[in-house]
C-alpha cells in the first residue's frame, strides 16, 4: 500500500490530534503517502484533501480537537452520497482509509468497507467510552479527568454550604462517563441512562443519607437520563428544606490538553491502524484489551454494544455512607 488517507469525524475528543499525528508519521516510516481529509466524511464527499507530511503534524500531540476538522454528516448513510465519496478516494489513488471516531464513525466505516470492499481502520476515539470491543477509546481519560476537577470545585461550594448538587455530564445514550466522574469524585448518587432510577427513589436515598450524618450530597446526571435545571427542580420541591442547586458542564468535557494516557493510546492505536492497512487486514478497529493491543471485527463494533461498568455502580452505592 502506497498512499493511504485519514480523517476524524463525528464528535470531537481530545487526542484526536495526537491520533492522527501517529498514524501520518508510522505511514511515512512505511514509506506511504498521506492525505488528511478535512471535515470528515462530508470532506470525503466534497474532495477536501490536503497532503501530510511529518511536519505537517508537528506540535499538535499536546492538542485538543483535531486540525483536519470534523463535521456530522447524516448525508452517508445514502448509497449514492457512499458511491461518490469512494469515486474520489480511487480518483485521489488511496488505497486505504484510517477513521477516527465513535459510534457514528464506526457504522459510515464499516459502510464505506462493505460496500466496496475498501481497506478501512477505525481508531476509537469518544469521551463516551461506549465502542464495543475496546477497553478505552481515545479521549475518554480526558473527559472523565476534565469533569472530575470540576465536580471537585463544586464539592467545595457543597460541602461549605450544606448544600445538594446535581451536575450534569455528557452521555445521552451511555452512562460510563457519569459513573467514572462518579466514582472518582465520590458523588453519593449517579443516574445514567441504562439504569432506571425512580425520582422517589432518588429523595429516599437523599433522605438515609441525610439520616446518617451527610450534610451535602453530589448527583452526577448523565445527560440522557435527564436534565439538571428540570431534575433539581423536581427534588427542591419534595426536600424543600434544603439547598439544591445544579451545574451542567456541557462542552468544556470535550476540551483541554489530553492526558498521558489519552495521548499514549492515541499512540497506540495510530500506528495500529497503519500497521492493519499495511498488511492488508480490514475492516477493523484498533483497540485495548488490558495492556494489549487487539483488532476487532468491525461487523461486531457495530453490531454490539458494550455494557456499563455495574461493579462500579456497586461501588458508588456502598460508598455513599
Amino acid at each position: 500500500m502506497k498512499k493511504i488517507g485519514v480523517l476524524t469525524t463525528g464528535g470531537d475528543a481530545p487526542g484526536m490530534n495526537a491520533a492522527i499525528r501517529a498514524v501520518v508519521r508510522t505511514a511515512i516510516s512505511f514509506g506511504m503517502e498521506v492525505v488528511g481529509i478535512e471535515k470528515g466524511y462530508s470532506g470525503l464527499c466534497d474532495r477536501s484533501f490536503v497532503k501530510l507530511t511529518s511536519r505537517s503534524v508537528s506540535g499538535i500531540i499536546n492538542e485538543a480537537g483535531t486540525f483536519l476538522k470534523t463535521k456530522r454528516f447524516p448525508e452517508f448513510k445514502e448509497s449514492e452520497v457512499r458511491k461518490k465519496c469512494y469515486k474520489n478516494l480511487l480518483d485521489e489513488s488511496i488505497e486505504g482509509l484510517v477513521v477516527i471516531g465513535g459510534d457514528g464513525s464506526a457504522r459510515g466505516a464499516y459502510q464505506l468497507s462493505s460496500d466496496f470492499d475498501f481497506p478501512v481502520v477505525l481508531i476509537p476515539a469518544s469521551i463516551d467510552n461506549d465502542l464495543y470491543g475496546t477497553d478505552f477509546t481515545v479521549g475518554f481519560d480526558t473527559a472523565v479527568n476534565t469533569a472530575v476537577s470540576a465536580v471537585d470545585k463544586i464539592r467545595d461550594t457543597a460541602t461549605s454550604h450544606e448544600r445538594t448538587f446535581v451536575v450534569e455530564v455528557m452521555g445521552r445514550e451511555k452512562g460510563n462517563l457519569a459513573i467514572e466522574v462518579a466514582l472518582a469524585c465520590g458523588a453519593e448518587i449517579v443516574i445514567v441512562p441504562e439504569v432506571k432510577m425512580k425520582r422517589d427513589e432518588i429523595v429516599s436515598l437523599l433522605k438515609e443519607q441525610e439520616r446518617k450524618g451527610k450534610t451535602s450530597s453530589i448527583i452526577i446526571l448523565a445527560e440522557g437520563a435527564g436534565k439538571a435545571p428540570e431534575l433539581t427542580e423536581w427534588l427542591q420541591g419534595k426536600l424543600p428544606e434544603r439547598q439544591i442547586r445544579y451545574s451542567v458542564l456541557g462542552y468544556i468535557q470535550r476540551g483541554g490538553s489530553p492526558t498521558y494516557l489519552t495521548r499514549v493510546l492515541a499512540a497506540q492505536l495510530g500506528a495500529a491502524a497503519v500497521e492493519a492497512l499495511q498488511k492488508g487486514k480490514y475492516p477493523l478497529m484498533a483497540g485495548v484489551r488490558g495492556e494489549e493491543i487487539v483488532y476487532v471485527p468491525l461487523s461486531d463494533v457495530v453490531s454490539r454494544s458494550k455494557d456499563i461498568p455495574h461493579k462500579h455502580l456497586e461501588i458508588i452505592r456502598n460508598m455513599a455512607i
